[in-house]
């Protein structure tokens, strides 16, 4: 087991975002909202702010605390695009038995008519995230990138198709983009 004495990664903070460095505690703000996050499971990572960057550091680390320094690092740069960017999932609705209707209310989105079922299949939006159906397109935004995916992943989901040939039945909502919002 290779240690090495000191191991770094910065992120830069843009104009206009406001990063505040608590302890473990990470507060990004910006102008399309504002995150926070825990990284207090990281032992033995500290993180700091020095200027206009934020320098996640670690002594004497092992394989465990390099990682994690690279991904809390990209962990803060995923939260600074978020509030100045934003991200967007698109997916696809594709059906070649029966015409899909999805309604979005509250926080979930209503599936009808998938493959003829006479219940309609349910996926959660969660907090913070908004879906739009334009067309045969479900676009899901936000700015926490955890949660668009997670929200796009159980769209996803709740179409998946059990007990049936895939080659045949390709029904289904289906993720094929994943960007940054302008």
């Amino acid at each position: 087991m290779v240690k090495e004495v000191y191991v770094s990664a910065t992120v830069d903070v843009p104009e206009g975002v406001e990063v505040e460095v608590n302890g473990m505690n990470v507060r990004v703000k910006g102008p399309k909202g504002e995150l926070s996050r825990d990284f207090s499971h990281a032992k033995g990572v500290i993180i700091r702010k020095e200027g206009n960057q934020v320098i996640v550091e670690a002594y004497f680390a092992n394989a465990r605390k390099r990682a994690l320094v690279g991904t809390i690092a990209s962990h803060i740069k995923n939260m600074i695009t978020g509030v100045t960017k934003g991200f967007r999932y698109k997916l696809k609705i594709i059906y070649s038995h029966f015409p899909v209707n999805i309604q979005i209310k509250g926080d979930q989105v209503l599936i009808s008519n998938f493959l003829g079922e006479k219940a309609s299949r349910v996926a959660r939006i969660l907090p913070g995230v908004t879906v739009k159906v334009q067309g045969q397109d479900v676009i899901v935004e936000g700015i926490d990138i955890e949660k668009v995916a997670q929200t796009a992943a159980n769209i996803e989901a709740a179409t998946k198709v059990k007990d049936k040939d895939r080659r045949k039945f390709v029904d289904g909502i289906y993720i094929y983009a994943r960007e940054v919002a302008a």
